[in-house]
């Protein structure tokens, strides 16, 4: 009985570690797509290309 009750609990702490993993990656994923998205924006405005023109006259 202790040896399926411990795998049973190794079973779920490999799970939960899975499902950790998975989040973290999304949020990876999202700092890279927001990161990426912030470089598109400052080259946009260094190059005067986009939707921010610095026009001053």
């Amino acid at each position: 009985m202790e040896v399926s009750s411990s795998t049973g609990s190794a079973s779920v702490q490999v799970d939960v570690m899975k499902k950790a993993q998975d989040v973290q990656e999304k949020q990876i994923q999202q700092l890279l797509e927001s990161s990426q998205e912030q470089s598109k924006e400052v080259t946009a405005q260094k190059t005067g290309v986009g939707g921010n023109l610095n026009i001053t006259g």
